[in-house]
């Protein structure tokens, strides 16, 4: 990874073009001021097929599922849908100034994503609340030196499940998720296959690199997905991993976890969990009472370069850690909790033009709760009546093709197939295909 790029990402970005990109660099007396990031588009088309109805399904669509359908996107579309948006990785503009001040290294990072379409009249978001406009993912410090490790503080990447979406191919392009014009981003691996790290305010402490062994620990923002604003601890993610290189061989290897306190209020039980950018509950419901369960989840993970060959696998599980999102559905309104794991694997190949074959398969399962029914539930709120059935997994297959044609421009097309089945046999299936551009400065 070149030093130059502040961009959370860039890692992944890196390891799967065929070069490597540098910001622009400006010296500003102390300080040198890199900027950086991408802009990239793509061109989606998604067929669903006909939902199958499990033996208690009232409704159209499963609860938790990803696969797009007729209700996916509040019933906007029947079969299919079109439309221009950016990838997994959102368009996006980074600022990190770094300078050595005291024999420590200093630096800050503030970065934005813009999108790139929108579904107003006027060419923007208009008033539609289901999706954004810019988001605002990085606002961290940092300060250290090689020989006793870094420390951080502000928003970024979270540490759990991190590496898992910088290994993720479909950071180049879309993967699932993929709908109408006017969200910021798609879901890639998000959801099958791994759960989203998302962007956290933290405060983490990460060693020195020892021959490619480091660590990393971080307290995070409590209130992270959880739907309540009475937490009554920080959340704690930690990960290690370690790297290595040889003569046309290279890899590492991690592994990462996360635990939060969760104290839901007796009316903020989620009840149907729809996928968009901004909100992932859309009906609540009143609970007995008020509840409290700890969240717990862990994952391993490996990625290889042999040559022209990538190899990637993946696994992570958790109690009460939900499906997509970290918390999401990981509990009944009583706060029984339910298991969740998945993973996927990863293989690319470079071919003699440069061109990048990726294959990749994903799975994320969602247990449920000890005692809990597999028939629909009823949510009353926001007059969403009965909802589908509780999703059992989220299944993705992808191609992948990414070509660099220039030194900071890859051209991208995939296929993806998204398959949701629910606790009572409901199923839902959709395949995308993507093409586009993404560009990194």
């Amino acid at each position: 990874m070149n030093k130059n790029i502040k961009l959370a990402v860039a890692g992944a970005v890196l390891a799967l073009s065929a070069s490597a990109n540098a910001g622009i660099v400006i010296p500003a007396g102390d300080w040198t001021l890199d900027v950086n990031g991408n802009v990239n588009a793509f061109a989606n088309y998604t067929h669903s097929d006909a939902f199958k109805a499990g033996s208690a399904s009232s409704v159209d669509y499963i609860n938790g599922g990803l696969a797009l359908g007729k209700s996916a996107d509040g019933g906007q579309h029947t079969d299919k849908a079109i439309g221009i948006n950016t990838g997994l990785l959102p368009a996006w503009l980074g600022f990190t100034g770094s300078t050595r001040q005291n024999d420590t290294d200093v630096s800050f990072t503030i970065s934005m994503q813009p999108n790139v379409s929108g579904n107003g009249v006027t060419g923007d978001n208009g008033t539609n609340s289901n999706y954004t406009g810019t988001l605002w993912r990085q606002a961290f410090i940092t300060f250290g030196d090689k020989s006793w490790g870094s420390v951080k503080l502000g928003k970024d990447l979270g540490v759990y499940a991190g590496d898992a979406i910088l290994n993720d191919m479909t950071l180049l392009g879309v993967g699932a998720g993929a709908g109408l014009s006017g969200a910021s981003t798609t879901l890639g691996g998000i959801g099958t296959g791994y759960q989203y790290a998302a962007w956290k305010g933290q405060i983490a402490y990460t060693t020195p690199n020892f021959n490619g062994f480091s660590a990393t620990a971080a307290i995070t923002n409590p209130n992270q997905g959880f739907g309540s604003a009475n937490q009554d601890r920080f959340g704690f993610e930690a990960k290690a991993s370690y790297s290595f290189a040889s003569d046309g061989f290279s890899g590492k290897i991690w592994a990462s976890g996360a635990t939060y306190d969760v104290t839901n209020a007796a009316v903020s039980a989620c009840t149907v969990s729809v996928i968009t950018d901004s909100v992932l509950c859309v009906a609540t419901t009143t609970a007995a009472s008020s509840n409290h369960y700890t969240v717990s989840a862990g994952d391993i993970g490996a990625h290889i370069d042999a040559g022209p060959f990538g190899a990637t696998a993946y696994y992570y599980g958790g109690s009460g850690a939900g499906t997509t999102f970290l918390g999401n559905l990981g509990a009944t309104a009583a706060g029984a909790k339910r298991d969740s794991d998945g993973g996927y694997i990863q293989l690319t190949y470079a071919t003699p033009v440069k061109t990048k074959v990726g294959l990749a398969y994903g799975i994320s399962n969602l247990d449920r709760a000890s005692g809990e029914s597999s028939t629909a539930t009823t949510a009353a709120a926001n007059g969403t009546g009965n909802v589908g059935a509780l999703v059992k997994s989220n299944e993705r297959y992808t191609v992948g093709l990414y070509h660099p044609l220039t030194k900071h421009l890859n051209l991208v097309a995939e296929y993806n197939n998204v398959q949701s089945e629910a606790h009572d046999g409901s199923k839902q299936e959709s395949q995308t295909y993507s093409a586009g551009a993404i560009l990194f400065f």
